[in-house]
């Protein structure tokens, strides 16, 4: 299948950690560990919990659609079709964390919350996601 060229690429940031498989999976898979690095929320690892993230514009309604740890986390984030996955890869006595922040959708789509264009708002949050991730990293490694 072609790639649709209407809609906007997955946003993508890897990172490595000092720190074993299990570590990492332990603040990426529970409500405290991401909030310590991302936003305060009351997630759940469980297929089909309906949890909130509370973003700068209120929160934000999430589901999660897949658990399969300690590799991967996906859920549906806010209601303009987003998906975010966690992707963990055990590397020796480290671990590759890649997150993927998807369904953008068009690039003109004006996203609800923040009334701006997907393509706009993909730009900001791409930058933002590369801070996050290295914060996760800092939490995990400190």
């Amino acid at each position: 299948m072609g790639a649709n060229v209407n809609t906007l690429e997955d946003v993508k940031q890897s990172v490595i950690i000092d720190a074993p498989i299990q570590k990492v999976w332990d603040t990426v898979s529970t409500s405290e560990g991401i909030g310590s690095w991302f936003m305060p929320n009351d997630f759940q690892p469980v297929v089909g919990h309906e949890f909130h993230l509370q973003s700068p514009f209120g929160p934000s309604p999430c589901k999660v659609t897949e658990i399969d740890e300690p590799n991967k986390i996906v859920f549906t984030w806010d209601t303009a079709g987003w998906v975010v996955s966690f992707i963990l890869k055990e590397l020796d006595d480290k671990t590759e964390f890649t997150l993927i922040h998807g369904g953008w959708g068009h690039p003109d789509d004006i996203q609800p919350k923040a009334n701006e264009k997907a393509s706009v708002i993909r730009e900001k949050m791409s930058g933002g996601w590369v801070g996050i991730v290295e914060k996760l990293r800092k939490t995990v490694e400190s």
